[in-house]
């Protein structure tokens, strides 16, 4: 069949190479220049790497699945990593249970109520009723008051800004159950992973094949008009063009989908507004490592971003020129008008923080400071955000819908999006036949 896929993100690039590696042609539409939506890329002037930050986990298993199938599998790169802490202008390692049990900040009780916390959220599956508590307080009964306000809170905060007092427990429930897997508990150390060049790698690779398998993708294309066809199919139309397709799968935002779908094509239910988070993310380019850690979480309020992310601690510094790179990521609702500030003011806030954080740090060893930004990264997992989130019924057969706004009891990550992908294929007969 001929396919159209609106959207040239993770869901729609690998919509595209799975359809196409089942012999269908696919066309793919997506309104930016680069291909990858929020796992894009970002040329750095020395090189070119991931926009934001991103890491495979183990227990990542579609994702990695995936890029073995798309024969990526060599490129695979697994390394240590460490966790760091920062409170009251001090760092603290917390990367193994040694450390963990030495970690000053709160005492043995804590520690063993800590501990309970993640084994139980790891083992927990019924994750409906946890959208009806507030992350706050199911934390606070979990794992007391102390551990919360000195590692839970910080965490929360770094992830989610302020808007953390309004999110279910099922937000942290499935960070958990996601990262709980990356420690190797018989080698007492965390394995993270990348592929070798970053996602450009990866979605350079899939244009290939889908090229290969007879297809096409356009960039820089604004659909404009998604409309059943008189005789079977769909008319997609763009830049003054008409095309027919077999099908046709839509996978960005909703309120992109009523901008562009002829009436009575989809159904959206009204069930309430969902919010989202935006990220502003400073990439600091620098000559030498500012910590020593892949994370550090932040409990210092005067720091204006919110985690320290040290990439090159993870990835090889072949990959980035020899120079070290850390990301500083600020998360704020996609409604803030910080994320309309010009870049200039932007980092004279995060050169403050960067003041405070790291005073040894000398104007010689900064090369270059980027200033990416995304407005919508993630949907806010409110309480019951599962009837919130808009329920979108297609009233055509050759048209579908695929979006993370239907990831409700996970993280927005690579890996809930293959996994999304190939249970959407595998129930749309329609696709198959």
């Amino acid at each position: 069949m001929n396919i159209g896929i609106i959207g040239g993100g993770i869901t729609g690039l690998v919509l595209a190479q799975r359809l196409s590696n089942q012999g269908h042609i696919v066309t793919v539409f997506d309104s930016n220049k680069q291909l990858g939506g929020l796992t894009t890329y970002h040329d750095y002037g020395l090189f070119t790497w991931d926009r934001f930050y991103h890491v495979i986990l183990p227990s990542d298993t579609h994702l990695i699945n995936f890029l073995r199938d798309i024969g990526l599998g060599d490129k695979l790169r697994w390394h240590r990593s460490l966790t760091g802490f920062y409170d009251n202008q001090k760092f603290y390692s917390i990367s193994n249970t040694i450390e963990f049990l030495r970690f000053p900040l709160f005492g043995l009780i804590g520690k063993i109520r800590l501990a309970f916390t993640l084994l139980y959220g790891s083992r927990l599956n019924n994750w409906r009723r946890l959208e009806k508590i507030l992350v706050e307080n199911w934390l606070l009964k979990l794992g007391g008051k102390n551990t919360y306000e000195k590692l839970w809170k910080p965490l929360l905060l770094s992830k989610l800004g302020e808007n953390y007092k309004r999110i279910s427990a099922v937000f942290i429930w499935a960070y958990i159950k996601r990262l709980f897997s990356a420690r190797d508990s018989s080698l007492n150390k965390e394995q993270l992973g990348y592929v070798s060049g970053g996602y450009k790698t990866v979605f350079d690779h899939i244009e290939k094949l889908i090229y290969a398998a007879g297809g096409h993708i356009h960039t820089g294309v604004a659909v404009e008009y998604i409309a059943p066809h008189p005789g079977g199919g769909m008319w997609v139309e763009y830049q003054g063009k008409k095309q027919h397709f077999d099908k046709v799968i839509f996978t960005g935002p909703v309120n992109i989908l009523q901008q562009v779908a002829a009436n009575g094509l989809v159904k959206v239910s009204d069930s309430g507004e969902v919010e989202y988070l935006g990220v502003i993310c400073m990439v600091l380019i620098t000559r030498k490592a500012l910590v020593p850690y892949y994370v550090v979480n932040i409990a210092d309020r005067n720091i204006p971003f919110t985690g320290v992310i040290g990439m090159s601690n993870l990835v090889s510094l072949q990959e980035t020129a020899g120079y070290h790179m850390t990301f500083l990521p600020k998360y704020i609702l996609s409604t803030d008008p910080l994320l309309k500030q010009p870049d200039d003011e932007l980092r004279q806030v995060f050169f403050q923080g960067i003041r405070l954080m790291f005073p040894e740090l000398k104007a010689d060893d900064i090369v270059a400071a980027h200033i990416n930004r995304a407005i919508k990264v993630q949907p806010l997992q409110v309480l019951d955000y599962s009837s919130l989130v808009p329920k979108v019924s297609t009233e055509n057969d050759d048209f579908f819908v695929v979006n993370t706004s239907q990831l409700v009891n996970d993280s927005v990550n690579n890996n809930a999006v293959v996994r999304q992908v190939d249970e959407f294929l595998k129930k749309s007969t329609l696709l198959n036949s």
